[in-house]
């Protein structure tokens, strides 16, 4: 056996969440062990986040949606081969993947294993026949892609976002089972990337976000042509010339659709099987390993981060959040900082034409939480640079207390998730409106909508009998 590792930190994920804690680590100087199963980057880097970008890049060259400034027939981009479109995808991987290598890590002067880490007892985790006793661990295992319990799903092909960049042809026709952001993103590239597309779902399209905002994007994705059945119950699939979904509809009444593809997008569960959490001391759940709000798990010396994270940090799933949740591990485990994750302050984006991007609380969850509050919205076509660009669609929307402050913000248009940090930053600040109102917006831009909005508050204000009798007053000064 050999001897024993004692790092200061020991890395179990070489995901976006594992790579953030071992880059900060290793900048501050501290022995750190990173250890990896698989491929480097994790998910976000092969599988989500990067070629689902490139794919989305690609099909906006065929977006179909006519505009005032091109003829109405040349509704189309020129057609893509699918292997130009593969080809692109594996290229921007390949160009990445140099940033989260093993060989750049090293250079930062971190000690990176290839192999399956599994704790043997609350202190030691085992790595093939190295044993490694950290004075702290971040598990870091990312997660896999839900699969749902229909009758003969073992005996059909299906793809999920793991292997859907892989295909070496377009889908002629391809189901898609899950009508949230991942389904809805790849939905709409697919269809305009030539291929027949149906989104399937037991409630509505993109059931997390705000329904005023989601239904500018369903008209989109139907503009498209995506079909879209919501609020269906699944009943079964089947391997009959390509493949069969088996369903009924909000009647009750069954119903059925081929494809030649099949594609799972219902989100992802925590990949924690095989790392020894019991023995570890660590407690865990059907929504990943349990945390508290500085992401440490029933075990003092062990973390959790990223997509594996359930507790207090269950169902943030994001790169950046992942990111944020590393940034807090280093205050909080080797400089004894506080430190509290807060899910409402994590940004989210889908992706799709038009983008829709969300921080704080919806409009749902404000009305549970407070008495009153003030929504206020101000439609992107409305600024100049929308009518510039012949592009009208859009809406900035907000919801703030009775007294102004910013309680969550979502935006639904183009640049939505360059639009939401300037709401990210105003949540944790607890800015009010005014700060908004008063900021100065280069001119003609997108985001002028998000001061605009913010002025909003204010318009009823001008309105007041007293506040016009003092204008009058004051008038007579000159």
């Amino acid at each position: 056996m050999s001897q024993i590792l004692r790092p200061d930190l020991c890395i179990i994920g070489a995901g976006a969440a594992g790579l953030s804690v071992a880059a900060s680590a290793a900048a501050l100087g501290v022995s750190t062990l990173l250890v990896e199963r698989g491929e480097m980057g994790g998910e976000c880097l092969n599988t989500a986040c990067v070629p689902s970008k490139a794919l989305i890049a690609a099909a906006r060259l065929s977006k179909p949606s006519p505009s005032p400034l091109r003829p109405a027939l040349e509704t189309r981009g020129p057609a893509l081969d699918h292997r130009q479109v593969a080809g692109h995808i594996k290229r921007v991987i390949a160009e990445i993947a140099p940033a989260d290598s093993a060989a750049r890590y090293k250079a930062l002067g971190v000690d990176v294993i290839k192999g399956e880490a599994a704790f043997i007892d609350r202190l030691t985790v085992a790595v093939g026949d190295q044993r490694v006793r950290a004075r702290r661990f971040v598990i870091a295992s990312g997660s896999t892609p839900v699969i749902p319990a229909l009758v003969g799903v073992d005996t059909v092909p299906y793809l999920t976002n793991e292997t859907v960049f892989d295909l070496g042809e377009r889908p002629k026709r391809l189901l898609i089972v899950g009508a949230g952001s991942i389904g809805a993103e790849l939905g709409q590239a697919f269809r305009r990337l030539g291929s027949e597309v149906t989104l399937f779902d037991s409630a509505e399209l993109m059931p997390r976000e705000d329904r005023e905002l989601s239904g500018i994007v369903r008209g989109a994705l139907v503009r498209d042509g995506v079909m879209l059945r919501e609020n269906v119950r699944l009943t079964a699939v089947a391997a009959i010339a390509g493949v069969r979904l088996h369903y009924s509809d909000a009647d009750s009444s069954p119903r059925e659709a081929a494809g030649t593809h099949l594609l799972f997008a219902m989100g992802r569960m925590p990949t924690i099987s095989g790392l020894g959490l019991e023995v570890g001391w660590i407690k865990y759940g059907k929504d990943g390993i349990t945390v508290d709000h500085g992401m440490r798990t029933t075990n003092p010396r062990v973390f959790a981060i990223g997509d594996c994270a359930g507790g207090a940090a269950a169902g943030c799933r994001f790169t950046h959040a992942a990111s944020m949740q590393a940034g807090l591990v280093i205050r909080k485990a080797l400089f004894r900082m506080p430190a509290r994750f807060d899910p409402t302050l994590v940004p989210r984006v889908t992706y799709t034409d038009p983008e829709l991007a969300a921080v704080g609380l919806s409009e749902e969850e404000a009305r549970q939480r407070h008495a009153r509050i003030r929504i206020l919205r101000f439609p992107l076509g409305q600024t100049d640079r929308a009518v510039a660009e012949a592009e009208p669609e859009g809406l900035v929307k907000i919801i703030a207390s009775k007294g102004g402050r910013i309680l969550g913000a979502a935006i639904c248009g183009k640049g939505a998730g360059e639009m939401i940090p300037l709401w990210t930053l105003a949540l944790p600040e607890r800015m009010r409106l005014s700060k908004i109102a008063g900021l100065v917006m280069p001119y003609p831009t997108l985001s002028e909508a998000s001061r605009l909005a913010a002025l909003e508050f204010y318009a009823p204000m001008a309105r007041r009998p007293l506040i016009r009798r003092i204008l009058r007053f004051l008038r007579t000064f000159g």
